[in-house]
């Protein structure tokens, strides 16, 4: 709901890819409030797994004019190859100085799994107690990933990250408290990246 809730130049197009049945709540549900865009908004329904690249460009996107990107909240759903292959089309629709805004799963090389889903079932309890029934652990991937940083640094971009605790204190926001989980929302890496073609 960018479009709704940030300001915007009098000439942006802000285009949304999601799925479709999450374009539609949107889009009920805000107008049902009475809000509008602050932007021209071009939603893009369509699943990430099919060609949303010829999707985009479908609906109107100027590959040949810098674009800004945002991808916050995703690569946790998505499995390793598909995070690469996202980034891929990403800098093949990108002109010289695209930004690209993004968060990475941190790295769970290292993590004990069945300690990961434990947490994650925690996590899922607490969300059941406020109505939502569906299981985090069932959400994610597991498997090695391509650092964010450096894969798109290979592709041109020019990459810039912040861990979230770094974040919030920069921002005088308190601390995520320290837990025994093995991997921290806190560990979450911001990552703000330009390209040079």
């Amino acid at each position: 709901a960018r479009a709704y809730r940030m300001e915007w130049p009098a000439d942006m197009t802000v285009f949304e890819i999601d799925q479709p049945q999450v374009i539609e709540f949107k889009a009920t549900t805000l107008a049902g409030l009475g809000a509008a865009p602050r932007a021209e908004l071009c939603t893009v329904p369509i699943d990430l797994r099919q060609d949303w690249p010829k999707a985009l460009l479908d609906a109107g996107l100027d590959r040949n004019r810098p674009i800004a990107w945002i991808a916050e909240g995703l690569f946790g759903y998505l499995p390793p190859a598909a995070q690469d292959r996202l980034l891929d089309n990403v800098t093949a629709l990108s002109a010289h100085g695209s930004r690209l805004a993004c968060e990475a799963v941190p790295d769970m090389s290292q993590v004990d799994h069945d300690q990961a889903r434990e947490m994650m079932r925690r996590v899922t309890a607490k969300w059941r107690e406020h109505g939502f029934d569906f299981e985090f652990a069932d959400l994610g991937y597991e498997g090695e990933r391509a650092d964010v940083a450096s894969y798109l640094d290979n592709l041109g971009w020019r990459t810039v990250g912040k861990p979230m605790s770094r974040l919030l204190a920069d921002n005088g926001l308190a601390a995520i408290p320290q837990s025994n989980d093995s991997v921290s929302v806190a560990d979450t890496v911001y990552y703000s990246a330009t390209l040079s073609k």
